[in-house]
């Protein structure tokens, strides 16, 4: 089972300014966005032309400790691609990458995804271990390694 309380040291944005991806006034502007519209502070960001998916899943790695992943050559057998059902990665933004024993390793644009960790323990019956990627990489993978 995925260990769903993870110690957050630092929120995402103050990391992302840390690290010189944005400003703090970039953040303060997304943080108002934020209030007034709701979102992903990592999805207004980008939205904002900020940063890039990229800066943000490196930052969502380092925030929580999951490796990063980049998909765009990545090969995913197709054994492991009919363990977890298309509407299933693209409801939640993951996709299975390999499968070892009964542990599931993922792909997610957003780790903090409880509900959709524990619907994909309920579907495989298998552990999840969680790399974090970009969207768009999810979703490029989705299309290149599911049928049409």
């Amino acid at each position: 089972m995925v260990n769903f309380h993870k110690k957050i040291e630092k929120p995402l944005g103050q990391i992302l300014v840390e690290r010189g991806v944005i400003s703090s006034s970039q953040l303060q502007q997304t943080l108002e966005e934020q209030k007034s519209g709701g979102g992903l502070i990592g999805e207004l960001i980008v939205k904002l032309g900020f940063a890039k998916e990229e800066d943000i899943a490196h930052c969502l790695s380092l925030q929580f400790s999951y490796p990063f992943l980049p998909l765009e050559s990545y090969d995913i057998s197709p054994e492991v691609i009919n363990v977890v059902p298309k509407n299933i990665c693209r409801r939640y933004g993951l996709i299975p990458i390999d499968k070892i024993g009964s542990t599931l390793t993922v792909a997610m644009a957003n780790p903090l995804n409880i509900q959709a960790i524990e619907n994909l323990e309920d579907i495989t019956k298998c552990d999840i271990q969680i790399f974090v990627s970009t969207p768009s990489d999810i979703r490029s993978s989705i299309e290149k390694f599911y049928p049409k």
